[in-house]
């Protein structure tokens, strides 16, 4: 039996035409070579700031010129009919020509000279036309990774890309750049420095087979400018809804209110006008109007800036984001919280909101959410709410007997309650907090409790402990007293205890000194991904598998 040969199909198709090219994807980005930024960076980093100021200098001192370049002892006229009378047009259009081409000459050098490159271990950047700068960041040290979208850049489709090494004057940016390609950029980076291979990025519009899909239209320049500003701050696809934690406005436009700046703005404006009314001499008040600007100011810049403020869970970290026309979101990978403080003031203590600070080797240049040092990363939150930023920053650490803690640092003291605390003799130096101040062990964590007007509680992972000692002066010796102190990187928190009894701290002392060297001993978090096979990305399943290796 003869076997009939395939019916003809259609014929094949000839080799495609040849395409543009587009800019590169984030694959290409960190292939090691060197790469160029956003083409609107030399305005968006002072170009128009420098227009602006030279057409204002020009604008008040047009006479002023039209004199130096006429002459004449008297004063002359719009330096525009002087040009048309002395038939100077052509000329001044020439020298108004050549002006325009040097400005755009020196920001094409400043783009082409301002160049990064992104490799297996470093992401370094190389800037600069007379005085080069050469700026490096190893990606094992990375703190951070920020993403600032001020929004006069926003209307050009760009972004601020700033990587928070440890140590002071490490960071590195990359201002600026595409806003799509920052955000994906970030993501390899990140996947880099957790000792995975980013995955190969498709072109924009293309399927899994490379081709471009099939009535995917491309979306039109202002199209796609709307969509950007618009677009919520946080992607739906990073995280799920029920574990992001969002800003109520109505608690953040209170406690604000609540605030001591808010009431040292009330104080300042009556002793004002007491100080009026009693002297008659109510020009007082005006000496105080520059304060309360000021103070004013910062209230409402914090009530602008913590709107659209989330905090969730991604693949590489914890995601903090907020701002309302400037927006600005930072990732902290696993690993890189090393003290945790949560504060409530008195005028809070009635609607039970904290505040959560963390400590940090790296600091951005970039405020945080409220006007604060980007180390607040919870402004006002319920406890609620608390827990579940705690257990989105220390990733395992916050297990039942460790939340049971925790929740008796912030409640009233009571016996029992899990913590060691100061003797009763240590009333006469903690008249009010003896019994709120102390300290309770976990295998992976040590709690610090004190205040009881202002109440705070620290959480120090044991892993990112640097050291522990223990003070005793001669009015804790007379007392048989004591103090400790557990050393982290520098920053708002002080991990500290005084007045405990000498006996407890030096317990204190020997146990969380072996606590910490097992703790450190057993750290993964650093290459949370590692484990996995080259370009695996998924790693451990987000900051919810508490820094384990994929």
């Amino acid at each position: 039996m003869t076997e009939l040969p395939p019916p003809p199909g259609p014929p094949s198709p000839g080799p495609a035409p040849d395409t543009p090219p587009g800019p590169p994807s984030p694959a290409e980005l960190t292939d090691g070579g060197w790469h160029r930024l956003h083409p609107a960076t030399p305005l968006l980093r002072g170009g128009l700031a420098l227009i602006a100021v030279l057409g204002i200098v020009v604008a008040n001192l047009r006479e002023r010129l039209a004199e130096m370049v006429f002459g004449g002892s008297g004063a002359p006229g719009d330096p525009i009919d002087e040009l048309v009378r002395h038939g100077l047009v052509p000329l001044a259009l020439l020298v108004l020509a050549v002006t325009l081409i040097l400005f755009i000459g020196g920001f094409y050098l400043s783009w082409r000279m301002h160049t990064f490159r992104i490799t297996d271990e470093l992401v370094e950047v190389r800037s600069g036309i007379l005085f080069r700068t050469h700026r490096k960041a190893r990606l094992d040290r990375i703190q951070g990774i920020n993403i600032v979208r001020p929004f006069f850049a926003r209307l050009f489709g760009a972004a601020r890309l700033e990587i928070t090494g440890a140590g002071a004057d490490s960071n590195v940016q990359l201002a600026y750049l595409s806003g799509v390609r920052a955000d994906e950029l970030r993501r390899d980076i990140l996947t880099l420095a957790a000792g995975a291979r980013p995955p190969v990025s498709q072109p924009p519009g293309a399927d899994a087979t490379g081709a471009a899909g099939a009535g995917a239209a491309s979306p039109g320049l202002i199209e796609q400018r709307v969509n950007e500003l618009i677009a919520p701050e946080l992607d739906p696809s990073l995280a799920a809804p029920e574990s992001v934690v969002r800003m109520n406005p109505g608690r953040l436009i209170a406690s604000t209110v609540l605030s001591t700046g808010t009431i040292m703005f009330v104080l300042v404006v009556i002793a004002g006008f007491v100080t009026a009314a009693i002297s008659s001499e109510f020009y007082v008040i005006f000496g105080a109007v520059p304060f309360l600007f000021g103070l004013g100011s910062f209230l409402v810049n914090r009530i602008v800036k913590s709107l659209r403020y989330t905090i969730a869970a991604t693949p590489d970290g914890v995601r903090v984001g907020y701002g309302l026309l400037t927006t600005s979101n930072e990732t902290l990978p696993p690993g890189r919280i090393h003290s945790i403080s949560i504060s409530q003031s008195l005028l809070w203590r009635p609607f039970d909101w904290w505040e959560v600070k963390v400590n940090r080797a790296g600091k951005s240049s970039a405020q945080g959410a409220a006007g604060q040092q980007n180390t607040t990363i919870l402004p006002v939150g319920t406890r609620a709410e608390v827990f579940k930023v705690l257990e989105l920053v220390l990733p395992g650490l916050v297990t039942d007997q460790t939340r049971a803690v925790v929740e008796a640092g912030l409640a009233k003291a009571r016996p029992d309650d899990g913590f060691t605390t100061s003797p009763r003799r240590a009333a006469v130096l903690r008249w009010f907090s003896w019994r709120r101040n102390g300290f309770a062990l976990r295998p992976d964590a040590v709690v610090l409790r004190r205040g009881a007007i202002w109440r705070e509680l620290v959480v120090v992972p044991a892993a990112r402990m640097q050291s522990v000692s223990v003070t005793q002066g001669p009015l804790y010796r007379a007392l048989r007293l004591a103090g400790v102190h557990v050393h982290t990187v520098a920053g708002p928190i002080s991990a500290q205890l005084g007045a405990l009894d000498s006996g407890d701290a030096s317990g204190f002392f020997r146990d969380l000194a072996s606590t910490a060297v097992a703790a450190a001993a057993a750290d993964r978090t650093h290459r949370w991904r590692s484990g996995g096979s080259p370009g695996d990305t998924r790693g451990a399943s987000g900051p919810a598998a508490g820094g384990a290796p994929a």
